[in-house]
């Protein structure tokens, strides 16, 4: 029984510490949901699927540097007037018309981008400039036989030459 002197009790739902059980589970279950939704929309891009012919490949890759390097190629990349400009030197008995420029983004492979570069004489190339997110890319350059093969690592903005080489590991950082 209730004496006079006590004070009326307050429901359940007008006391802290229900609350702060319930927001307990229910924090966990938002934090699954938005795992749930986070992992939805943003594929795992690093998987290769039938990694055993990947696997050979890189010998093929390996033989296309190797040709680079005894052709004496090197590649700079600049950006000039809004345009993506490219010298190539080496020694080739003759320029090609067009080279393959792949940027590749390291972790998600939706953002990569495959630039043709047309010759403007003089082992200069040109293309238009892509948009490229801030960050790292690895480029790849190649002709059109896929011959031989010219790489390095960018950083977007890129305002300073990037030098791309034969099997290397070339950088240029923007500033």
């Amino acid at each position: 029984m209730n004496s006079p002197s006590d004070p009326p009790s307050k429901p359940w739902y007008r006391e802290p510490w229900p609350w702060f059980l319930i927001s307990l589970p229910a924090a966990a279950v938002v934090g699954g949901i938005a795992t749930v939704w986070i992992a939805a929309t943003n594929a795992d891009g690093l998987v290769v699927g039938d990694y055993y012919r990947a696997g050979l490949a890189i010998n093929q890759v390996l033989a296309r540097d190797d040709r680079a390097r005894r052709l004496g190629l090197g590649a700079t990349l600049q950006a000039e007037d809004g345009s993506l400009a490219l010298s190539l030197d080496g020694r080739l008995a003759t320029h090609p018309e067009r080279l393959t420029l792949v940027l590749a983004h390291p972790t998600r492979a939706g953002m990569d981008q495959g630039l043709v570069l047309h010759h403007a004489g003089a082992g200069r190339y040109r293309a238009a400039m892509p948009a490229l997110p801030a960050g790292k890319w690895h480029a790849q350059l190649s002709d059109d036989t896929s011959a031989w093969r010219l790489s390095g690592v960018l950083y977007s903005p890129f305002t300073r030459p990037a030098v791309l080489g034969a099997g290397a590991t070339s950088t240029a950082r923007g500033d």
